[in-house]
C-alpha cells in the first residue's frame, strides 16, 4: 500500500497536508502524534471512508477509490473508534458478520468453519452464545477482532483499538495485534496514543505533526528522543527494555 500526497482540509482548513509513505506488507505499522495531527484523519482515507481532497491510496497496483467495495472488503477490513453495537447480537453472531463480504447472508459450512477457528484464536468459545451486550470491554474488543479474523483479510485498519481499555486489556490488545501479524501474517496498521505500546509492539511507525509525516521508518530509527521531543513539543528521555525502545517523558 502506498499513500501519495494526501491532502484533506475542513471548512478551508487544512488538516493533512501532502502525506505520502508506504507500508511495508506484513508489519505492524503505528500511526503517532498529538492530537490533531492528522493521523485518524489519513487512516479514515486509507480504509475509504473519507475521501481525499487530493492525492491517493494506491493499493495492490490500483487507486483504492476505483475498488469494488466487496472485491476490497476481502482484502481489507478496519476497526474504528466507536464501533457501537445496537442489535442484540451473540458473540458467534457477530464473529459471522465477518463472512458477509464472502457469502452474503447464505453461511456456507466452510464459514462455519473459519467462524469457529477464529472465536477460538481469540479464546472466546466459552462466550460464544453469550450477548455481546453482556461482555466486558476487553471480551467484546476480543470479539470485534475475532470478526475482522473471520473476514480474512491480508490488511488489518485498527483506529485506537486500546481506547478505552484498562492497562491489561490494552496490553493484551496489543499483544493480539503482534500475533496477527506475527501468526497469520496479516499486515496491520493502528493509530496509538500510547507511545510505548508502538515502541515495543510495532515494526515500523509514521510520526504525525501538523498534520505532515514528521518521520517514517523502523521503531529504532523513529523512537528517539530528538524526534519525540520535536513531535509532542515535550522533553523525551528513551530507556531499552527486551532491545526495543520505550519513552519515558518528564
Amino acid at each position: 500500500m502506498i499513500i501519495k500526497n494526501l491532502l484533506k482540509q475542513y471548512s478551508g482548513k487544512t488538516v493533512v497536508d501532502g502525506v505520502s509513505f508506504e507500508i511495508p506488507k506484513g508489519k505492524v505499522v503505528s500511526l503517532i502524534g498529538p492530537n490533531g495531527a492528522g493521523k485518524s484523519t489519513v487512516m479514515s482515507m486509507i480504509s475509504r471512508l473519507t475521501s481525499p481532497d487530493g492525492g491517493i491510496v494506491e493499493f495492490d497496483g490500483k487507486d483504492i477509490t476505483k475498488w469494488n467495495s466487496k472485491d476490497l472488503s476481502k482484502k481489507l477490513a478496519i476497526l474504528t473508534q466507536t464501533n457501537n453495537i445496537q442489535m442484540k447480537l451473540t458473540v458467534r453472531e457477530l464473529v459471522a458478520f465477518g463472512r458477509f463480504p464472502h457469502s452474503g447472508s447464505k453461511i456456507t459450512s466452510e464459514d462455519e468453519k473459519i467462524i469457529d477457528d477464529a472465536i477460538n484464536y481469540m479464546e472466546l468459545k466459552e462466550f460464544e452464545h453469550r450477548f455481546i451486550d453482556e461482555l466486558s470491554g476487553g471480551q467484546r474488543q476480543r470479539a470485534l477482532i475475532a470478526m475482522v479474523i473471520a473476514q480474512n483479510t491480508d490488511y488489518i485498519l485498527l483506529d485506537e483499538p486500546t481506547n478505552n481499555l484498562d492497562i491489561y486489556h490494552a496490553t493484551n490488545m496489543m499483544k493480539i495485534v503482534r500475533r496477527l501479524c506475527d501468526e497469520l501474517g496479516k499486515t496491520v496498521i493502528l493509530v496509538l496514543h500510547e507511545i510505548n505500546y508502538a515502541a515495543f509492539y510495532s515494526d515500523y511507525i509514521c510520526a504525525f505533526k501538523d498534520g505532515k509525516v514528521s518521520k517514517f521508518g523502523t521503531v529504532e530509527e523513529v523512537i528517539t528522543k530528538e524526534n519525540l521531543s520535536h513531535i509532542y513539543n515535550v522533553d523525551f528521555e528513551i530507556l531499552n527494555v527486551e532491545g526495543r525502545p520505550l519513552s519515558i517523558y518528564y
